[in-house]
């Protein structure tokens, strides 16, 4: 993928840091098409670079890559909320609503923490394009199940 529009580099407990995220689902799940650009205590940044990828008629980005990013992002904050690098937390529901048409470069999501247990974790992401993070494409909310330890 191209250089971020964001750059941020914050540390996380136990030394999980974007590099860690992104070095862990590269090793794992290569195909995912997104990368992690920022973490904190509470929340994930996570970007996909669409300009290979094909678009709707009108330039818009499709319902599928939005929800592929939304995923994305709800499991890189399930893996930062965690402190754990496991390939086993899974997606065990997400929905999402489209708001308006998303059109642009890049696809950037944000996920914040609703809630985290000894099973889940629960969060909501908003979606916007390019530059324009207060113009919110499309909204999601999911929850990640942690694998037993």
């Amino acid at each position: 993928m191209s250089e971020s529009l964001l750059v941020y580099s914050h540390e996380m407990p136990g030394d999980i840091t974007t590099d860690t995220i992104n070095a862990f689902v590269d090793g794992c799940y290569p195909q995912l098409g997104s990368r992690c650009v920022d973490i904190g205590d509470k929340f994930a940044i996570a970007e996909y670079d669409l300009t290979e990828v094909a678009r709707r008629p009108g330039g818009y980005i499709s319902g599928p890559d939005q929800f592929r990013l939304a995923d994305g992002a709800l499991w890189f904050l399930a893996l930062s909320a965690t402190g754990q690098l496991e390939e086993m937390t899974v997606t065990s529901e997400l929905s999402i609503r489209y708001l308006r048409p998303a059109v642009g470069e890049k696809l950037f999501a944000r996920a914040e923490l609703d809630s985290k247990s000894r099973r889940s974790v629960v969060g909501s992401v908003s979606l916007w394009c390019d530059n324009e993070e207060e113009k919110k494409v499309s909204v999601a909310q999911g929850t990640y199940s942690l694998p037993l330890a």
